[in-house]
């Protein structure tokens, strides 16, 4: 895959996994070479062709130069950073205060879960089409177009409260809440399309280091969310958000790079129906699901539950979001330096996480007394859990389409990008609105395991498909490789002396 700047290669892996298939654009390499990843920059794989010829090791001044960051992918960092952070912050910010007053405006839960699912709907489409059209518009003009139209809607979000109470209110706050969708969607197709080209081969580390600044934008969102709306009412906070947001568009617009890419012929349908990508896409969508039953549920049951102000209540939103912020980091470099753990991250990820949901009422049948030491201490095992599953996907997507013959490029980069965002936000869609429905039927305790059962079931597909995975590849390589008898082994031997 092209680095950042376009401009090196990377050794492929081994060409006896696809099938024979030839090597795209490298150059022939060695039998039984290791395949070597170098950790950042782009300056590392421009120097590995001619280095790695003379031998195999590498020199010190190459290693040094390896770890050094281009300016360039400092810059894209630092503009997805900036997105990740305000997009999670003006998400999260509607969580300790949003239900109860939507509620006061005619509002039943389940309306107030459809508002938060109609984001995620619009989000799913929106993703498909920008990803499949993202190098006919441009990355970087869709990441600064999505934070302009994110920002102007998140203030528009805090004029709600002047609109009367009923129908108009529910219909404007859908409206409004679909807008936002859009530039987000937008933003953020464009945010991972350019990191996996800054980052080709450390993508699951970047991804991971970045998620602290969402994380941090979760872990901000609902205490600063629930301290505006205590302290200055329902406005500010939509208001101040949505200016900080609209502040940063005119510096991603100076210090992003600029990427270009020739379109490819590969669409959605020929990846998302390789069964491996099918598997995944169920992982991504019961991750989104299980989060976003979160948000119109997890509020009202922590206010009537434990009797907390709503400014405390964002305090225990920070459970979640530290514990996926801080662990993120470490489980993207596992994902990058030891690519074999993914499958284990994965499987373990879903049944953690469903273990988790079950836990978090508890369910009724356990008999136990819901208390808010153990709540929190859940929130942190499902943000640890989400992490395991969540990290391990985008590269592991990236490494199914490069083993079926995709082209490597930016625009296989907004395929998957699209596709990924596309399916979280199909869960957000299910998560809240089935969650909603559950919790004012059956209750936060029910509603909290039902859901964890979206978890569950996309842990036991990934393990058994896993599974037979390996038992396909020993069965074919011991075909391949089939023992010799003693005399042939003799006569080989034989030979060698």
């Amino acid at each position: 895959m092209l680095s950042g700047g376009g401009r090196g290669w990377r050794w492929p892996r081994c060409v006896a996994s696809r099938s024979g298939a030839a090597p795209r654009r490298a150059p022939p390499c060695r039998p039984c070479r290791p395949w070597r990843s170098f950790p950042m920059g782009s300056r590392a794989a421009d120097g590995a062709g001619s280095e790695q010829a003379a031998g195999d090791g590498v020199p010190e001044t190459l290693g040094e130069e390896s770890r050094r960051l281009t300016r360039e992918q400092l810059f894209t960092m630092a503009a997805t950073a900036s997105i990740n952070f305000s997009s999670m912050i003006c998400y999260s910010i509607l969580g300790p205060f949003f239900p109860s007053e939507a509620e006061k405006k005619g509002a039943s839960n389940t309306v107030v879960g459809l508002i938060f699912g109609c984001f995620a709907l619009v989000n799913f489409w929106t993703s498909l089409i920008l990803g499949n059209y993202l190098t006919h518009i441009g990355a970087k003009f869709m990441f600064v177009a999505g934070m302009f139209v994110s920002g102007c809607v998140t203030i528009l979000f805090g004029m709600l409260d002047k609109v009367p109470s009923g129908p108009m209110f529910i219909g404007l706050c859908l409206l409004v809440r679909a807008m936002d969708a859009v530039g987000f969607a937008a933003a953020m197709t464009a945010s991972f399309s350019i990191l996996a080209k800054a980052f080709p081969n450390n993508i699951a580390t970047v991804l991971g280091s970045l998620e602290i600044f969402t994380g941090l934008g979760l872990v901000l969102g609902p205490p600063l969310g629930g301290f505006l709306y205590q302290s200055f009412g329902y406005e500010v906070p939509f208001i101040t958000l949505g200016c900080v947001v609209l502040v940063l568009v005119p510096v991603n617009m100076c210090i992003l790079p600029k990427y270009d890419s020739i379109p490819s012929k590969d669409s959605f349908w020929k990846l998302i129906l390789l069964p491996k990508v099918l598997l995944l896409c169920l992982t991504i969508f019961s991750l989104s699901a299980c989060l976003g039953f979160l948000d119109p549920t997890m509020s009202l049951f922590i206010l009537k539950k434990f009797k907390l102000p709503a400014g405390y209540v964002g305090l225990v939103f920070l459970g979640l979001a530290l514990s996926y912020s801080l662990s993120s980091p470490l489980l993207g470099l596992l994902s990058d330096k030891l690519p074999y753990l993914r499958k284990w991250l994965l499987v373990s990820g879903g049944l953690m996480t469903a273990l988790c949901f079950f836990m978090l009422g508890p369910a009724p049948v356990l008999h136990i007394e819901s208390q808010l030491w153990m709540f929190v201490l859940v929130l942190v095992l499902i943000g640890f859990s989400l992490g395991m599953s969540a990290i391990p996907v985008f590269p592991e997507i990236l490494d199914c389409a490069y083993e079926n013959g995709f082209e490597e490029g930016l625009s296989l980069l907004g395929l998957v990008s699209g596709l990924f965002n596309a399916m979280w936000s199909l869960g957000a869609f299910a998560g809240p609105t089935l969650g909603g429905l559950l919790n004012e039927k059956l209750g936060f305790e029910w509603a909290s395991a039902i859901q964890g059962g979206w978890a569950l079931l996309s842990g036991l597909a990934t393990g058994i498909f896993y599974i037979i995975e390996a038992t396909r590849r020993s069965s074919s390589s011991s075909l391949q490789n089939p023992p010799r008898n003693n005399e042939e082994r003799t006569h080989l031997m034989g030979s060698e002396t």
